[in-house]
């Protein structure tokens, strides 16, 4: 039986990022998609214009909707911009006693447009992050959540000890803002540390790599891997998007990843 995986996240009307990017990549890795949008964002590869919440009971009857009928074997988070939204869908996740909870903590767009509101942040960690099997922020997202500055392999250790502390499960950062020759992940269980590394890839087409990233763990773990082999598995997923979406010309600014390279590849 295919797997179901929910996404809950902004819709992005350029189709980069958010659930347009979530249902891609959920797709591309063998799952099947069910979502529930959080906000409408006016947004193409140059940035975000317009940002519009959608209400607690639309949200809210989506998930009811979902859940209710179809189920899910994972959820991932993304853009969920208020405390309100927040507590709501901490609520439904406890409600439908889901455990293959990915949270991406989506804060701020690869344009550097704002997604998330400021006093939202401590909601994050007091709501989703203790409910979560996984966390995966970026560098920038990993010093916000911990309050630390992150500028080497150690402080990124650091870091994700400071958020496995505030009640993660366990902790993956994101090594894409680094700049070395290579991009680095790096997970922490509580426990132990593990690295996921493959070479950078030199492209401006990198709207929606959090996104596409996330959804594919959610993915992998629903297709009951487990969560080292889910991480490994969309790593080179996202790798490979990256690599065979450097030509694709689509917008002016930061472009999309090619979620379907599988479909058009000739290596």
């Amino acid at each position: 039986m295919i797997k179901k995986v929910l996404t809950i996240a902004g819709s992005d009307s350029g189709g980069c990022a958010g659930i347009q990017a979530d249902i891609k990549s959920i797709s591309a890795c063998g799952g099947f998609a069910t979502s529930v949008i959080t906000a409408i964002t006016s947004q193409n590869t140059l940035g975000v214009t317009y940002i519009e919440e959608l209400s607690l009971k639309s949200i809210e009857t989506q998930l009811d909707a979902v859940l209710s009928d179809i189920g899910t074997d994972a959820v991932k988070t993304g853009m969920v911009a208020s405390t309100d939204i927040i507590k709501l869908i901490a609520e439904k996740i406890t409600e439908y006693k889901i455990t293959n909870y990915v949270f991406d903590p989506v804060m701020v767009a690869t344009s550097g447009d704002t997604l998330l509101k400021s006093d939202a942040i401590e909601s994050l960690k007091k709501y989703l992050l203790p409910l979560s099997m996984l966390i995966t922020p970026n560098i920038p997202e990993a010093e916000i959540l911990s309050n630390i500055t992150i500028n080497s392999d150690e402080t990124i250790k650091e870091a994700a000890k400071i958020i496995h502390s505030q009640g993660a499960k366990n902790v993956l950062i994101k090594g894409g803002h680094a700049d070395n020759k290579y991009s680095t992940d790096i997970l922490y269980d509580g426990t132990t540390f593990k690295e996921f590394k493959d070479l950078r890839i030199d492209t401006k087409n990198t709207h929606g790599t959090g996104c596409t990233y996330s959804a594919a763990i959610a993915t992998n773990i629903a297709r009951e891997h487990n969560l080292y082999d889910a991480i490994a598995l969309s790593k080179k997923y996202i790798t490979e998007s990256l690599k065979y979406g450097v030509d694709m010309n689509i917008g002016a600014g930061s472009g999309p990843v090619n979620h379907f390279y599988m479909l058009n590849k000739t290596v």
